[in-house]
């Protein structure tokens, strides 16, 4: 039988544990069956005595265990507590839970029902599915949680997950083991949205359960908010340009600069060597940037969906002239023509390049999404 552990991070929480610990033993573990159920309390040295007080409960019920360390932030109790779990206690499923009541403990056969139909990291989400935050909060509490986790969606460009920033989770051993080394160092907060984000990147199935969370009774939340908002959007915003300049958009530009050059080489030479109108000439210097952008492109920024046999690759220039051809008729072409109409000739160069703006939007978003589309993450 597989066994899950759930990593309850602690500091100062003595009053919590001793209420959110007997509800998981007595009216949680009894009704999921497939699963062998243990709880490690991840403490960060509390000096309120939350150590002696699971110590107790260590008596009572033998699937219990204590991890203790020094106070260093949420995301490093996690690593600290999670690794323990897989190296001392043989996890093969690992449970992110607060030990404060926020998350529904009732939840968890669902969370492991995701977990048995294949996916490998599955979220409580509180804004899908019927999940909600807690009805008692303030309003500006309620603003602060709904902007920023929409704020991360769109800055990372990943919609289909709706809870970026909730820490109520559960993942397969392998998914944290693949990850952990990139998470050291993330100590706080950020480590929940930091984690997510890398588990997205890599692949791994993502599935979600929609919980109404609840806020504390007893005791004080341990977010930082200005801190804590601060770093969020340091870290999303950094990681996102990252991803653009030095993952695809970046290699796209490359490649795309290459083009630019052969086709404003080509468009120059034609009208002011050949004497050829600006429209005629930039289809011309186009049609040579085109073949070269689709070799480049097939080879070095989509390698990983590129043509590996001769007829995708005849489809696939196909299609790429076809939407390149769109492109630079209607868009790049359109506005060089518009231009001409209305402001005269004399600027045509001016016209070039916002059109080729326009138009490198439009290239990435056709090839990225149509030509050279990956399978996409499923999120249930």
């Amino acid at each position: 039988m597989k066994k899950a552990v759930i990593v309850l991070p602690t500091y100062n929480e003595k009053g919590n544990v001793d209420k959110i610990i007997p509800i998981l033993e007595e009216e949680v573990f009894p009704s999921i069956k497939n699963y062998e159920m243990h709880i490690l309390v991840a403490d960060d040295n509390s000096p309120d005595g939350t150590a002696e007080e699971i110590k107790t409960l260590m008596k009572k019920w033998k699937n219990i265990e204590l991890n203790l360390g020094e106070k260093r932030g949420l995301g490093a109790a996690y690593i600290r507590g999670m690794t323990y779990a897989i190296d001392k206690m043989g996890a093969d499923v690992l449970f992110e839970m607060d030990a404060d009541f926020f998350h529904d403990p009732k939840k968890m056969p669902e969370f492991l029902n995701k977990i048995d139909q294949g996916y490998d990291y599955v979220i409580g989400t509180r804004y899908s599915g019927g999940g909600s935050i807690p009805k008692n909060w303030k309003l500006q509490r309620k603003i602060y949680s709904i902007f920023g986790n929409l704020l991360v969606r769109t800055i990372l460009t990943r919609f289909s997950i709706h809870d970026w920033t909730g820490g109520y989770r559960a993942m397969k051993k392998e998914a944290f083991l693949k990850e952990k080394n990139e998470l050291i160092d993330f100590k706080g907060y950020t480590f929940q949205v930091a984690f997510l984000y890398k588990v997205v990147r890599d692949g791994y199935k993502v599935a979600e359960v929609p919980f109404h969370a609840t806020d504390r009774v007893l005791g004080r939340s341990k977010i930082a908010p200005a801190e804590y908002i601060f770093n969020l959007l340091k870290y999303v915003i950094t990681t996102r340009a990252k991803e653009l300049l030095m993952g695809k958009f970046g290699k796209f530009l490359v490649v795309g600069g290459f083009g630019f050059i052969v086709n404003a080489v080509t468009l120059r030479i034609l009208v002011e060597s050949a004497r050829w109108n600006p429209e005629l000439s930039n289809l011309m210097g186009a049609a040579l940037a085109i073949f070269s952008n689709y070799n480049f492109n097939n080879i070095w920024t989509f390698k990983e969906s590129k043509s590996n046999t001769f007829s995708t690759y005849l489809f696939k220039l196909l299609q790429f002239y076809l939407t390149s051809a769109f492109g630079v008729i209607f868009i790049q072409t359109g506005t060089i023509f518009v231009g001409d109409s209305i402001l005269g000739k004399q600027f045509y160069f001016i016209y070039f390049l916002f059109g080729t703006f326009l138009l490198l939007i439009w290239n990435f978003t056709m090839y990225n999404r149509v030509i050279w589309r990956k399978k996409a993450i499923h999120v249930a």
